[in-house]
């Protein structure tokens, strides 16, 4: 009778913390404040108000829970980005998830080691854990806003890129730490080992889901639930062969992102719904583990401030203005790239290796990365709608269309094609018969969630959802003209 009474007392804090989170979610459409920061920050406070609550939430436990949430959180920020957008800002992305990954690493533990006065080997730890984005925080500021340009598929890609890259540096930079033969050239061969094999996972994976996801099956329910299975196998694979799980799952996601299967959009929505769950889980888990106590002794508090500092004013500007400088942006566009790379739920996950695996100053180094996570979430999540209003990036809320129009097929409509008007598309701002659609022909637009009937004077917008009818010769010509531009 007392276990069930305990473990009822487990599901009531758990269901009653899911309940409070749904209402946050319809808060923070009017409140600036992330709903990574809130979780992080409330569980910080509950883990000090209960004592009690840390022997539930070890750090090993917290640590599996938040893998598991970023494998569902990379899966769903691959197909949400898909291949076609990620193409279009490869350069940028892959500069910044790969170079900046390895640069602003190398930035933080600079800065640690000669302003704090750390030694290298901890100042490098800091340092690889914090230089990669978090797509979990990510995903959550931009997920619901319409933003203008390139910057959200960069900022978006660079935070799934980024993760997998970094999570190989940490891992690299413990076992570095913890041998007694450890040398750069060992950092740099499990790097590229897990890189690799991470890649080569995704890409096989990538390919392999696509005709599976088209296998029939006896229920509508069980399409969502084959996606998540075929997501944790992409992982264990790629993971037990000593690559990337992260970077393979993420890669597939991207792959299959754009391709047409059965009951794609119920699959979509159970994702999106499951990365919302698994963000409040990692970043509320993750508050709980950490010791404030400790944060407010001795100074260390003080000490997380300054590595945020010279995270978010020095290094982030430094290795972001010159792996940006080839790319053909804007100054706003640039500038808000620059303060829009928020840190999470990753690098206090990196952290939390470093504290299992015993490695010196453990705990000091996951109490600066927390503080410096926080400031992240709390001080940039919470002001990039309004940077953007003042580098002259358009962006808006996406107002909920809840009522869908459906039409059963027993067949694939693989002539019926549905296209987001990119702003940087051959036909944005053109009429509809001024483009060159072949035998092709737009039956339907839908814009800012109202329908318009399609004439032939029709003045195309970007953002508009359009519903083309194309023979299979057609269809290339028609995704490149409503698709971004392709160029850097």
């Amino acid at each position: 009778m007392h276990e069930i009474v305990s473990f009822a007392d487990i599901v009531l804090i758990v269901a009653g913390g899911l309940a409070f989170a749904l209402v946050w979610s319809r808060l923070s459409e009017r409140l600036p404040i992330p709903t990574a920061a809130f979780f992080l920050l409330a569980g910080a406070a509950l883990s000090e108000i209960f004592p009690h609550l840390q022997r539930h939430a070890s750090i090993q436990t917290v640590e599996r829970v938040v893998v598991v949430a970023v494998v569902v959180i990379l899966f769903d920020g691959g197909m949400h980005i898909g291949w076609r957008r990620f193409r279009s800002s490869l350069v940028p992305i892959s500069s910044l998830g790969l170079l900046g990954t390895f640069g602003t690493a190398a930035v933080v533990a600079a800065g640690c080691h000669l302003l704090l006065g750390l030694g290298w080997t901890t100042s490098g730890l800091i340092g690889a854990a914090l230089a990669p984005t978090d797509p979990a925080v990510m995903f959550s500021v931009l997920g619901r806003r319409e933003v203008g340009g390139r910057t959200d598929t960069i900022l978006e890609g660079e935070s799934g890129a980024n993760d997998p890259v970094g999570i190989a540096l940490m891992l690299a930079m413990i076992q570095f730490a913890n041998s007694s033969h450890g040398s750069f050239l060992m950092v740099v061969r499990e790097f590229a080992l897990a890189t690799a094999v991470g890649l080569a996972f995704g890409i096989v994976a990538g390919r392999l889901l696509v005709p599976l996801m088209r296998v029939r099956l006896p229920s509508a329910g069980l399409y969502p639930l084959r996606t998540l299975a075929a997501c944790g196998v992409v992982y264990g694979l790629a993971s037990a062969a000593h690559g990337s799980g992260f970077l393979a799952v993420f890669v597939a996601g991207i792959l299959v992102g754009d391709e047409h299967f059965p009951f794609k959009a119920e699959v979509e929505s159970f994702h999106s719904s499951l990365a919302s769950l698994a963000e409040v889980a990692a970043f509320g888990g993750l508050g709980l583990t950490i010791d404030l106590s400790y944060v407010a002794h001795d100074w260390v508090w003080l000490q997380g401030l300054a590595v945020a500092a010279l995270l978010v004013f020095v290094a982030r500007p430094l290795v972001g203005s010159l792996l940006l400088a080839p790319v053909r942006l804007n100054r706003g566009e640039r500038l808000f790239l620059l303060w829009g790379g928020l840190k999470g739920a990753v690098p206090i996950l990196l952290a939390a290796f470093a504290v299992l695996e015993n490695v010196h100053d453990a705990k000091l180094i996951y109490s600066l990365v927390f503080v410096a996570v926080a400031f992240s979430v709390l001080v940039q999540g919470t002001t990039v709608p309004f940077a953007a209003g003042r580098l002259g990036i358009p962006m808006r809320l996406i107002e909920q269309t809840p009522w869908r129009i459906s039409l059963p097929l027993r067949s694939a409509p693989e002539t019926v094609l549905r296209v987001v008007l990119a702003g940087d598309s051959a036909a944005a701002g053109r009429r509809i018969r001024d483009l060159e659609l072949g035998d092709a022909w737009v039956g339907l637009i839908v814009r800012e969630g109202e329908p318009i009937q399609a004439r032939g004077t029709t003045k195309l917008r970007p953002g508009d959802e359009l519903l083309v009818v194309a023979s299979a010769e057609s269809i290339s010509q028609v995704e490149w003209l409503f698709a971004a531009s392709a160029d850097s």
